[in-house]
């Protein structure tokens, strides 16, 4: 039988896999694997600039096209850089297939050059990784990995490759089949739980629907829409879950937890049955544990087991992919009588509804309702800070509208390059990134990717100054001691004792210009429409549109961290 090396096996594997897009950055230790690459042409190999952005790309690659997003790295730092997107991608359930470069076996464990123990450092942070010790192994462990990544519940998975490994000579075939002992992910719905929580929801005189990121992952939209529909039942969501349901739908409330709308952070403390799908209960969606739902019974739905009554005791547990499990509901759902409690719902949507103070000047909501107007079909992808909490307030999602962000690890530095990765597989939807300045300094490089891959994604930078959600903590919290996010302090603000202070670093706009990208600064309100319809002009290379924004912006409502969801601050 014909005998091939490791490099030119494993991408065969790709091949075979389907992956079309490959995120790659080389080194001394995939050098050969990337000399395969170059001899063939149905996969596109993308060159970031920096591992970490390289993987924050493949992230939003798999979170807008449903694929799994597939990365290459050297060993040694090249690995190291991928800690933080592999660590984002396992906290939202994105499947990631990422091969490492590692040195040759009879090096391992000798601390030589460009040696870490990636596995190890990545353990708690991948749904699998293993080292590759035998070419006879190296296909079936490529299969298992591309199939854990993407089934129960998605996440990234990392596959170790030595040197000699990838070099020495073995069979070409590649596994059609896996059979993995011990790893049998449930498809099946258990229709006598379903059957009670359904019973539950009619018996409801306050039902609750709380979706979570679980259902746009599983891309159960559409299902779960008509599901609420047919049972008139008001819908929250998660931030994660934002979409789930159209946002201008008349049963949305909108997003729970630390700023979420009052509306809904009431509906939860007040509803009798909270049915949830997709969600982990984490700390900025509960508050106090004690008191988050007192009022209710709880149905859960979640593909994963370990997240059922980790956090929160629930009374109807159902472990099941959400598409499976709304597609049964369907069969079963019936119209609930729920006029009374939406009134309830209503009337404290029109007491304190979500929305920020009018100014003269230009702020936010401004910017984000421009948005809104202009673009009917978009991705928009947020980085981390104040800006992303009021796209999550206020940005409109429909069915051609999506939203990506990170949002359990929180990572700054995630919304440049995840708008490049989504617009590389999503080359015909326009993508809006948002960001704040301390985050779009975090990988800012991936200028010169976006311009060489002739993406034309619009860059919205919100300018204030400062790391504006940790200054927002200080200003409520710390008394105005605006410790080490003054992003203009230096030795000039230190020598003054804070009376001078330089001009703002860098200037965005020259930087975009410096790459070959296009620069806009926005300072008025009635220049944000004109810097949209100009960006939209810029059909082979990236926009940025600087906006400058008053520090004094604040989200909310907000919860005091350990606080309850009804003891919100409003405003201040």
């Amino acid at each position: 039988m014909r005998q091939i090396s490791g490099n030119k096996l494993l991408v065969k594997a790709l091949k075979e896999e389907g992956v079309d897009t490959l995120f790659g950055y080389p080194g001394a230790c995939t050098i050969d694997i990337s000399d395969e690459l170059y001899k063939q042409d149905d996969i596109r190999v993308i060159l970031p600039r920096h591992e970490q952005a390289l993987v924050h790309e493949a992230d939003a690659y798999a979170r807008t096209t449903g694929k799994v997003g597939v990365c290459l790295v050297t060993s040694g730092p090249g690995a190291t850089n991928l800690v933080t997107g592999l660590a984002t991608a396992n906290y939202d359930s994105v499947p990631l297939v990422c091969f490492t470069g590692q040195v040759a076996r009879h090096l391992i464990g000798n601390d030589a050059f460009q040696e870490v123990d990636i596995v190890g450092i990545t353990r708690s942070i991948t749904k699998y990784g293993v080292t590759v010790r035998n070419r006879e192994d190296l296909g079936r462990i490529i299969k298992e990995a591309f199939y854990i990544a993407r089934t129960g519940k998605p996440g990234p998975v990392l596959i170790d490759l030595p040197k000699d490994v990838m070099a020495e000579l073995g069979s070409a075939e590649y596994p059609s089949e896996v059979n993995i002992r011990g790893y049998k992910p449930n498809t099946n719905v258990h229709i006598g739980q379903l059957k009670k929580a359904i019973k539950m929801l009619n018996k409801a005189e306050r039902p609750l629907f709380l979706a979570g990121g679980g259902v746009n992952i599983a891309r159960a939209n559409d299902i779960f829409t008509k599901i609420v529909e047919k049972t008139n039942i008001p819908v929250i969501t998660t931030v994660m879950g934002r979409g789930a349901i159209p946002t201008n739908h008349p049963l949305y409330i909108g997003n729970l937890g630390m700023h979420g709308a009052y509306a809904a952070n009431m509906a939860v403390s007040e509803c009798d049955l909270l049915f949830s799908i997709g969600t982990r209960f984490n700390d900025r969606i509960t508050g106090k544990l004690h008191a988050f739902a007192p009022k209710a019974q709880i149905v859960h739905i979640d593909i994963d087991t370990a997240a059922i009554s980790r956090n929160i005791h629930v009374d109807i547990p159902i472990v099941a992919d959400a598409r499976e499990a709304v597609l049964k509901m369907q069969e079963y759902v019936e119209p609930c009588h729920t006029e009374k409690w939406l009134g309830q719902v209503n009337a404290w949507q029109a007491e304190h509804p979500l929305m920020m103070k009018k100014h003269a000047e230009m702020g936010p909501k401004d910017i984000i309702d421009e948005i809104n107007r202009q673009f009917d079909e978009a991705i928009v992808v947020t980085d981390v800070g104040q800006h992303q909490m009021f796209a999550a307030q206020y940005v409109e999602i429909t069915e051609k509208k999506q939203i990506i962000m990170s949002g359990g690890l929180g990572t700054m530095g995630y919304g440049f390059p995840g708008a490049v990765g989504a617009k590389l597989g999503n080359p015909d939807t326009p993508v809006i990134a948002i960001s704040g300045d301390g985050g779009m300094q975090m990988n800012i490089q991936e200028f010169a990717t976006a311009v060489l891959e002739e993406l034309p994604v619009i860059l919205c930078v919100f300018n204030n100054t400062y790391l504006g959600m940790v200054r927002q903590w200080q200003k409520l919290f710390y008394g105005k001691r605006y410790g080490m996010t003054n992003l203009r302090s230096g030795a000039l603000f230190r020598r003054t004792e804070g009376k001078e202070m330089p001009e703002y670093t860098p200037d965005f706009v020259k930087l975009a210009e410096s790459y070959g990208a296009k620069g806009i600064r926005v300072t008025k309100k009635d220049e944000i429409a004109a810097a949209f319809e100009e960006a939209k002009k810029n059909t082979k290379v990236p926009t940025l549109i600087e906006f400058i924004i008053d520090p004094e912006e604040m989200v909310y409502p907000m919860i005091q961290p350990g606080g309850t969801l009804e003891e919100m601050i409003m405003d201040c």
